[in-house]
């Protein structure tokens, strides 16, 4: 997957990738973005447009 293309994603599909990968492969947030090179701000934004919210103490959105 191109994680820079996640602005196009809609944000249903987008928050099950994200919260795989944060599960499987990234210990945090910042990890994830960090590790592909894309803006923790703007997926944190463009989750929030369905309602979704990262919670650092179970390390996903819900």
């Amino acid at each position: 997957m191109d994680w820079t293309q996640f602005e196009c994603m809609d944000p249903h599909l987008l928050v099950g990738l994200v919260n795989t990968e944060l599960r499987n492969h990234a210990d945090s947030l910042d990890d994830l973005c960090r590790t592909h090179g894309i803006d923790a701000q703007g997926l944190t934004a463009k989750l929030a447009t369905a309602d979704y919210e990262y919670r650092v103490d179970q390390n996903q959105f819900r």
